[in-house]
């Protein structure tokens, strides 16, 4: 093999190495899909069905809902703190141990839904299901391995429902996902930025059941969706310059399954299962399509992330017809593993504790406050830094603040 397509593999495997970046469920999930399921730590998602972020969760419960139209917008507020601590790197210090790979990031998310009749329901969801960034500080000890490493999605969910009879509803949508990948390091030879994107649908399915007034029971499979990356690959002259190149990758598919029970018209508990096929990512292929190795596989990434269960138990209380409080707690399991988590994504289990309330402001209107805590074991590393074969061995100490806020209406 000519020795310039070795350095080249070498290090455009440590530029993707674990590319997508660290968000705040699983792998590179984000739980936060409103506001209103915060405070309850997404605990019942599938079955709950109170405002119009059901499209999501489940779109069988639009014909749960108040009214004829329903709408809710929501916004996430999170602070990740992703710190490095060393424990026997070979790797020189350079300017230190990155700082904080987390940084403040806004999520936006808005939920429609109609009524065309008693039976027939229709929505939209505008949301971000899948990404996130991590960020160390230039020229710290690990940037062979990892600086800025980014995945952005847009999904636009578009979904029918159907009521059976009293007790049982059917949802069924079509999702269009908008994909983005940046992600750098600086390598002994220069600097490596690969940055692609690509469309791609997938479908997804629900069922509610609510065999009394009050129990819901609600199970929701969403479809993983296959991509083909395409973008630029900025790259030292030595490994062939900038150029053109393609990755395949896959999001993972999801079943949920939730119930709902009032007790008392004052307390409700709520619980969820939820299964993430995370196993789709086995490995990362990129091609360079352009340039002096065009048609060849100048990495294969390996990441060997398992399939997780996430499990979530929720309460309520209604003191009044103004107020609603919320408590809940979940254990989200990680995908990866102590041999192939990479310094792009100190992912682990993690533990939620979340609290929230809602206030009825109007005869339509609610707002729903929610904060939850994720309390992440520590992620070790031991990454092996390109051409100069060094290690970075050490640990991540890592937490994730989240408040989400969201307004809906009923009319």
């Amino acid at each position: 093999m000519n020795p310039h397509n070795r350095i080249a593999r070498a290090a455009v495997a440590a530029a993707l190495a674990g590319m997508t970046s660290p968000s705040y469920a699983g792998g590179f999930g984000i739980a936060t899909q409103n506001g209103s399921g915060t405070g309850n730590a997404f605990a019942g998602g599938a079955a709950v069905a109170e405002d119009a972020s059901t499209v999501w969760y489940n779109p069988a419960g639009m014909t749960a809902l108040p009214g004829t139209t329903n709408f809710a917008i929501s916004t996430q507020i999170l602070k990740p703190s992703f710190k490095f601590q060393n424990t026997g790197s070979t790797l020189p210090p350079g300017t230190g141990e990155g700082g904080d790979g987390g940084d403040w990031t806004y999520i936006p998310q808005g939920f429609v839904t109609h009524k065309l009749s008693d039976k027939w329901s229709i929505g939209a969801a505008l949301n971000t299901p899948f990404g996130l960034k991590t960020q160390y500080d230039a020229g710290w000890r690990g940037q062979a391995i990892a600086l800025t490493s980014e995945l952005k999605t847009f999904n636009f969910n578009v979904s029918g429902a159907y009521k059976l009879n009293d007790m049982w509803s059917i949802g069924a949508g079509v999702n269009f996902l908008k994909v983005e990948l940046k992600f750098n390091s600086q390598i002994a030879i220069g600097f490596v930025e690969p940055n692609l994107s690509d469309n791609g649908v997938g479908y997804n399915v629900g069922v509610l059941f609510q065999p009394t007034q009050n129990t819901r029971v609600g199970a929701h499979y969403r479809s993983a969706i296959n991509l083909q990356a395409t973008g630029t690959l900025v790259a030292p002259a030595l490994i062939g310059g900038t150029g053109s190149a393609t990755a395949g990758l896959s999001t993972p598919d999801t079943f949920s399954l939730s119930a709902l029970h009032a007790i008392t018209p004052q307390w409700d508990i709520m619980g969820d299962v939820t299964w993430t096929g995370w196993s789709h990512l086995e490995r990362l292929t990129v091609v360079r399509t352009s340039g002096v190795a065009t048609g060849t596989a100048p990495v294969s990434l390996t990441f060997n992330w398992s399939d997780t269960w996430r499990t979530s138990l929720g309460v309520n209380y209604k003191p009044n017809a103004t107020w609603k409080f919320r408590g809940g707690v979940a254990y989200d399991k990680t995908p990866t593993n102590d041999t192939d988590r990479t310094a792009r994504l100190p992912d682990q289990d993690r533990t939620w504790l979340a609290l929230g309330a809602q206030m009825k402001v109007s005869k339509a209107g609610t707002v729903d406050v929610g904060y939850a805590h994720e309390f992440i074991k520590d992620a070790s590393v031991n990454n092996v830094a390109p051409v100069t074969g060094l290690r970075l061995i050490g640990t991540f100490k890592n937490q994730v603040d989240i408040l989400s806020i969201q307004y809906s209406h009923s009319f």
